[in-house]
């Protein structure tokens, strides 16, 4: 694999840099990723006529098959649309780009409305948006990666949409809360779901698609044979099923793009996941699922109507506080899932802490309380520090099993320290990733890095999950992050206000109220 995360940040740079002035910097990734949407399907198209000459003795015959059936490869791409055609034009490159996208979605249906939804040709007031000089600049930088099958990692469009968001996007009104999933927690996930061929696996905040692929990848990795130089599963390897739903209409689009990158059997909604949950069955009520897999925007502020008289029933275990939608997420995909499901999910370290050793009720521990009485959390995770994108904040993989082949117990894992040093951004390496999984896979406990809890344990720590209340790594307790400091301040103003609602209650019976 060449092009590296440095190397991938430092091109994407670049290239933002080419239209930096006629483009505001959040809609630059509507430009430069369809272009790399292109070069990339134009570089595996050569890649597959490359190893198909090797078949019938020349490139030559390979298209000349090709032209006249173009189920010979995943997705067929006009002449005129393909990459070294496009470099060569100048004049009027807005327009034959606009064309060239649209040639690529006539020839495949599944490319609809994935591929042709920029026109770079467009105009504002009379002038061109973007004009061909700077398109044809823009062109140039792009032409110096190769993006075929052995050139980058799968996930390209994804990390590519990842960093071009985090640059870019602040001044667009993204969310502080909503923090992509680093790859190699992604591969975490999937280690540790490790899904078996046919399942259904859903994503109730899908993003730009990287916990389903990561998904689909672990399936392949496992059943996977090589053909035309990439691995796929064979034809008797039945593939995941796949489903997504985001609010985000760029976020939904980027999944349709990667899905069809991987070809992977998904079906996304763009639609508000809390409010209008997009799967259900027959009856109305929840469709339920094999897998879930999600990293939902951390502590997200819901008010209390999105939880009361909740059609679904999803909310059965506790309404979470204004300041924290952590376990009413929770609670959605457990909801969702089948009765023999499993779920793994991303969230903000104070979701397994916060509220244990406070005096009286707390919605959060309250809630934490009916899962472990209920013995539906199978494992907590710890991550280490600074590797999600825009927060230094660590995070927690929380893993629920309806039916856990250890009752009674839950592992924590304290992987703090399971990590190396980067710029910006620290990684998880194979080793790391390795070192977390197994513990869970073979049930243990390793010193300075996992314990198993009995739900009786957890009952008398108040319900505090946290697995560095467990597990020892020899390092001081660092201060609390002011992210979490702040969500406790308001969860705490919350249980404040309805004391003072419940006092005023009480004082007016009494007739001394205002």
């Amino acid at each position: 694999m060449s092009l590296d995360l440095s190397t991938l940040e430092s091109w994407l740079w670049e290239a933002a840099c080419v239209i930096r002035g006629p483009v505001d910097a959040p809609k630059f990734k509507d430009y430069i990723l369809p272009l790399i949407f292109l070069k990339r399907l134009s570089d595996v198209f050569d890649d597959e006529i490359h190893h198909l000459a090797a078949d019938f003795g020349s490139e030559g015959v390979a298209l000349d098959l090709v032209e006249r059936d173009h189920e010979l490869v995943r997705f067929f791409i006009p002449p005129e649309a393909r990459w070294p055609e496009i470099t060569r034009r100048a004049a009027g490159l807005g327009e034959y780009l606009t064309d060239a996208v649209r040639a690529v979605a006539r020839e495949n249906s599944r490319l609809h409305s994935v591929i042709n939804v920029t026109d770079f040709n467009a105009t504002t007031s009379g002038q061109r948006i973007l004009d061909d000089d700077r398109l044809a600049t823009l062109v140039g930088v792009l032409s110096r990666q190769r993006l075929g099958l052995d050139d980058v990692e799968p996930d390209l469009l994804g990390r590519a949409y990842e960093y071009l968001l985090r640059k870019f996007a602040e001044g667009s009104g993204s969310s502080a809360g909503e923090f992509f999933t680093p790859p190699e927690v992604a591969r975490l996930m999937a280690r540790v779901l490790d899904p078996e061929p046919g399942q259904t696996v859903y994503d109730p905040c899908c993003g730009s698609g990287g916990l389903l692929i990561k998904a689909h990848q672990r399936l392949v990795d496992k059943y996977g044979v090589q053909k035309n130089g990439q691995k796929r599963l064979p034809s008797e390897i039945a593939p995941l099923r796949l489903f997504g739903q985001d609010i985000g209409p760029e976020k939904f689009a980027m999944t349709r793009m990667v899905a069809v990158i991987h070809d992977m059997e998904a079906e996304v909604v763009l639609s508000d996941t809390m409010r209008r949950p997009a799967f259900t069955a027959a009856d109305g009520s929840l469709r339920r699922f094999d897998l879930v897999t999600a990293n939902p925007m951390w502590n997200q502020k819901f008010e209390a109507k999105t939880y009361e008289n909740d059609p679904y029933g999803r909310f059965s275990r506790g309404v979470p506080p204004a300041s924290s939608a952590d376990w009413g997420w929770v609670q959605h995909m457990v909801a969702s899932l089948a009765d023999t499901g499993r779920m793994a999910v991303v969230l903000d370290t104070g979701a397994v802490s916060r509220g244990s050793g406070n005096q009286g009720s707390n919605k959060e521990r309250d809630i934490r309380r009916r899962f472990v009485e209920d013995d539906l959390i199978e494992a907590v995770f710890l991550l280490p520090e600074n590797l999600f994108y825009n927060t230094t904040a660590p995070g927690i993989v929380l893993l629920v099993n309806r039916r856990k082949k250890h009752p009674g117990e839950i592992l924590v894992v304290n992987g703090s320290r399971q990590f190396s040093k980067g710029r910006p951004k620290n990684y998880l390496e194979d080793t790391h990733v390795a070192a977390l999984t197994e513990a869970y896979l073979e049930w243990k406990a390793v010193d300075g890095l996992s314990a198993i809890v009995t739900t009786a344990e957890a009952a008398k720590n108040d319900y505090n999950l946290s697995p560095s209340r467990y597990v020892s790594t020899g390092i001081e307790t660092e201060v609390l992050p002011l992210d979490e400091a702040v969500v406790q301040l308001r969860e705490a103003e919350e249980e404040l206000e309805a004391a003072n609602r419940e006092l005023e209650k009480v004082l007016k019976a009494l007739g001394v109220g205002r």
